[in-house]
C-alpha cells in the first residue's frame, strides 16, 4: 500500500481550515487511521497542529513556517504532520489543550503538540516563530532537537516516560472522577455570584486586571439570578457594568451588530475581530435577561442587531447557521487590480479613518456626529491610525456640543450609521467558515426562541428553520444518531455531548415558546442518546465522547465553562427539564448523580463550573412549572412573560383538552400524561394556566399574572 504521508491529503477535506493548508509544502494528514498507522509504521513522532479558520496566529504560523520549504522537509521526513480543525474535533483539542495547561499553564491556538505514534504527548506548545525570539524557541530548531532526541537511544526512553506521565496526568484531569462524592450546599449559586463579584473589574467591567478580556456569559447569568433572588444591588451592578462595557466597547460591532471574540485590552477597546456563532448565540441571551431586569432598551437593541447579523451574515439559505467569520480581510482599496495577492489584515473590514467616514456620509453634520459618537480620530486607536468604533460620547452630550435636540442627533446618527454600513458592504469581506455545527446551532436556537418570547415572535421562525435544517442534514432518524457538522452537503463526524445537549436544549426551548410537540419529541430523542452514549453509571458522570466512538488516549469530560458552556452542565440541565415529561427515564437521577459526583469541585470553585453550579441550584430549589393549557398563547400572556425575569421558569404548553392531549401522547410515545400535564386542562373553554413549585400549585387561573403572583408569593414564603 502506498504511503499516505507522501503527499498533502487536505485537499480531500471539507473543512475550510484544513483546505486553507492543502497547498502547503507540508504533507499534512487529517486525523485518521491511515495517518496514525503511518506514524506507527515509520516509527516517527506525530506533529499535531490544531486551529480553526478564523484563528489569527494560525495564519501567522502558516505564513512563517508551514510555507517554508526547509521546515516542510523536516516535518515530512521526520514526523507525521497532522492538521486538525478544533471545530470538527473538539475532543482532540480538549485533550491536548489540557496537556498544554497542565505543563505550561497556558493554551490557545494554534496548538502545537508532539505525540508518540500512539498519540501520547511529550511536548506541547502553541505558536512558535520560525526562528527563536522573545524567549520562544524557533520552530525549525525545535523540530531538529525533537528529531535528534527521538532517534537517540539514550534520550528516547526519557521522552516516552514523559509521554506516559503526561498521559496519566491528563487522564486524571479529564476522565477520572472523584472517589468522594457529596451534594453541594443549597447556597452554591450565591457563593458563585459572590466569587464573581470579588473577581470583577469594577472600573472597566468584566473580569481580570488587564487584557485580554473574554465574555463570560455563565457568570453574568449567575449574577442576574442572584440579584433576582436576593435583591442585592451589588450582583446587578457587576452584571450591568459588564453588559455595558461589552456593548459600548470595540468588542461589539456598532455598524453591523454582533460580537467579536474578545477584547485584547482591559478597557474593551480593541477586539480580536473574529466572530463566532457561539458568542453571538450566548451573549444575546444575557442581554435579554438584562433587558427584562432593567428595562434598558439599549439591551434589546443589542439583541435585535445581533440577531440581524446572524440572519444576514451567518445564515445558510436553508436555515442553519455557519460557524465563524475570519478576523482578517483585504484592506479596502488594497486589491484594486483584483489580483487577490494583497496580504490580509486583522480588522480591516471593521476599522475606520475620518476621511473614510466623510466619504461614506454625504451630510457633514451627520458625519461629524458619527465620528464623535464612535471616537473616530486622526490618531485612531488601532494599527495604522485606524479606529475601532466604540461608544465615545452620549447622545445628550452631542446635543449640547452641537446645540441641537437629542432626537435630531439620533436621527442624524441613524442616517450616518446606515451610510457607513452601506459603504462597508463594498469592502472585501472576511472569509466565512461555512460548517454548520449541530451544537452551536443549538445554542443559537435557544436564544432565538427566548428572543421570540421577549422581543418578536418572528425569531421563533428563524429558530425553527435552523432546527429543521439540522434535523434534516445531521440527524439520522433510523439510527437515532447526530452528526457533528455539514458543509456543502458533506456530513462529517459523530456528535459529541455538546452537540446532543445544546441541540436538545434548543429544541426544548423552542417547544416552550411555540408549543410545538415535535420539538419536544426531538429533544427527548436526543436526551435518550445522551443517556445511552455519554452517561457512565459507574463513574457517575457524562463524558464528552460517545462510548461507541473512537478510542483516544483518554476519554474527556467537559465540566468547566470555556468559550461555550459546559456540555456536562447543559446536558444535566436539559435532562432535568425533560424529566418533567418522562419521569420514568431516570433523567433526574442522572443529573442528580452528576452534581453529586462533582460536588466537591463545585463547592470549592463554583465560578469555574458556573453552568454545573446553576444545575445544582436547580436541583435544590426546584422549577417554577408554568403549564399553559390553550390552543394558542393569548397575546397578553406573551406580554407578561416577556416582561418578567423568571430564570427558573419552565413553560409546559399543552392542548386545551384531554382528547387533544392524547394525540400528543401518541407523538411522544407516552402511555399516560406526565404529571406536569395531567389533569391540567383549560377551564370553561378559556386558556388556563397552572403555576407550581415543589409539588404545590396555584389554582387554575385564566389570568397569567395572578398565577405568577401566586408563585412569587410562595417562593418568598419558602414553598
Amino acid at each position: 500500500m502506498s504511503d499516505p504521508t507522501a503527499r498533502n491529503r487536505l485537499d480531500e477535506e471539507a473543512s475550510p481550515y484544513l483546505r486553507q493548508h492543502a497547498d502547503n509544502p507540508v504533507n499534512w494528514q487529517p486525523w485518521d487511521e491511515d495517518a496514525l498507522a503511518a506514524a506507527r509504521e515509520r516509527d516517527v513522532p506525530i506533529f499535531l497542529s490544531v486551529g480553526y479558520s478564523a484563528c489569527h496566529w494560525c495564519h501567522v504560523m502558516e505564513d512563517e513556517s508551514f510555507e517554508d520549504d526547509r521546515i516542510a522537509d523536516l516535518l515530512n521526513e521526520d514526523f507525521v504532520p497532522i492538521k486538525v480543525d478544533r471545530e470538527e474535533r473538539p475532543d482532540l483539542d480538549r485533550i491536548y489543550q489540557t496537556v498544554a495547561q497542565l505543563t505550561s499553564g497556558r493554551g490557545g491556538w494554534p496548538l502545537s503538540a508532539f505525540l508518540t505514534p500512539e498519540g501520547e504527548p511529550f511536548y506541547v506548545g502553541t505558536y512558535f516563530p520560525p526562528e527563536s525570539k522573545r524567549g520562544m524557541p524557533g520552530f525549525r530548531d525545535l523540530l531538529e532537537r525533537i528529531r535528534d532526541s527521538w532517534n537517540d537511544p539514550e534520550e528516547r526512553p526519557e521522552m516516552e516516560r514523559r509521554a506516559e506521565q503526561w498521559t496519566r496526568a491528563v487522564d486524571d484531569q479529564l476522565e477520572a472522577t472523584p472517589d468522594r462524592r457529596e451534594r453541594p450546599a443549597d447556597d452554591l449559586l450565591i457563593d458563585a455570584a459572590d466569587a464573581a463579584v470579588r473577581g470583577a473589574d469594577r472600573e472597566y467591567g468584566g473580569w481580570g486586571s488587564g487584557g485580554p478580556k473574554f465574555p463570560q456569559p455563565a457568570r453574568l447569568d449567575l449574577l442576574l439570578r442572584a440579584y433576582d433572588r436576593t435583591g442585592s444591588d451589588e450582583y446587578r451592578d457587576v452584571a450591568v457594568e459588564t453588559l455595558d462595557a461589552m456593548a459600548d466597547g470595540g468588542m461589539y460591532d456598532h455598524v453591523g451588530g454582533g460580537f467579536h471574540r474578545y477584547a485584547t485590552d482591559r478597557k474593551w477597546t480593541v477586539p480580536h475581530f473574529e466572530k463566532m456563532l457561539y458568542d453571538n448565540a450566548e451573549l444575546p441571551r444575557r442581554y435579554l435577561a438584562g433587558y427584562q431586569l432593567t428595562g434598558d432598551d439599549r439591551y434589546a437593541a443589542v439583541v435585535r442587531e445581533t440577531f440581524a447579523f446572524l440572519e444576514r451574515e451567518l445564515r445558510h439559505p436553508d436555515g442553519g447557521f455557519y460557524s465563524t467569520l475570519d478576523a482578517q480581510s483585504v484592506p479596502p482599496g488594497a486589491d484594486a487590480d483584483g489580483s487577490g495577492t494583497v496580504e490580509q489584515e486583522e480588522g480591516a473590514f471593521y476599522v475606520w479613518m475620518p476621511a473614510e467616514v466623510e466619504e461614506a456620509v454625504d451630510e457633514d453634520l451627520a458625519a461629524d456626529l458619527f465620528r464623535d459618537r464612535y471616537g473616530v480620530t486622526e490618531g485612531g486607536n488601532f494599527e495604522g491610525g485606524t479606529t475601532v468604533l466604540t461608544l465615545d460620547a452620549e447622545v445628550e452630550t452631542l446635543a449640547d456640543d452641537y446645540d441641537i435636540a437629542p432626537d435630531e442627533v439620533r436621527q442624524l446618527l441613524d442616517v450616518a450609521r446606515k451610510a457607513v454600513f452601506d459603504e462597508r458592504e463594498t469592502r472585501p469581506r472576511p472569509r466565512r467558515d461555512e460548517k454548520v455545527i449541530a451544537g452551536w446551532n443549538g445554542l443559537a436556537i435557544s436564544t432565538l426562541a427566548e428572543g421570540a418570547l421577549v422581543l418578536d415572535a418572528r425569531y421563533a421562525d428563524l429558530a425553527g428553520e435552523a432546527l429543521a435544517f439540522v434535523r434534516d442534514r445531521l440527524w439520522d432518524g433510523d439510527a437515532g444518531r447526530l452528526a457533528r457538522h455539514s458543509k456543502d452537503g458533506d456530513v462529517k463526524g459523530e456528535g459529541y455531548l455538546e452537540d446532543y445537549a445544546f441541540l436538545a436544549r434548543g429544541a426544548f426551548d423552542l417547544y416552550q415558546v411555540t408549543g410545538g410537540v415535535e420539538h419536544l419529541a426531538f429533544a427527548m430523542d436526543l436526551a435518550a442518546v445522551v443517556r445511552e452514549e455519554f452517561w457512565d453509571d459507574e463513574a457517575g458522570t457524562l463524558y464528552f465522547t460517545p462510548v461507541s466512538g473512537e478510542g483516544l488516549v483518554t476519554r474527556p469530560q467537559e465540566l468547566r465553562d470555556q468559550s461555550t458552556p459546559s456540555s456536562t452542565g447543559v446536558a444535566a440541565d436539559v435532562l432535568l427539564s425533560l424529566d418533567h415529561f418522562r419521569p420514568d427515564d431516570a433523567f433526574h437521577d442522572i443529573a442528580d448523580a452528576v452534581v453529586e459526583t462533582h460536588g466537591t469541585r463545585l463547592t470549592s470553585s463554583p465560578l469555574e463550573y458556573a453552568t454545573l453550579a446553576r444545575c445544582a441550584d436547580r436541583l435544590s430549589r426546584g422549577d417554577l412549572e408554568v403549564t399553559l393549557a390553550a390552543e394558542a398563547f393569548p397575546a397578553e400572556w406573551r406580554e407578561e412573560l416577556a416582561a418578567a425575569f423568571l430564570p427558573d421558569r419552565l413553560l409546559a404548553p399543552r392542548p386545551a383538552s384531554a382528547a387533544e392531549l392524547d394525540s400528543w401522547l401518541d407523538a411522544l410515545d407516552l402511555d399516560e400524561a406526565p404529571p406536569i400535564w395531567a389533569n391540567r386542562e383549560s377551564r370553561d373553554g378559556e386558556p388556563t394556566v397552572y403555576a407550581c413549585r415543589n409539588f404545590t400549585c396555584s389554582p387554575p387561573e385564566t389570568d397569567l399574572g395572578a398565577a405568577l403572583d401566586w408563585a412569587a408569593s410562595n417562593a418568598a414564603d419558602g414553598v
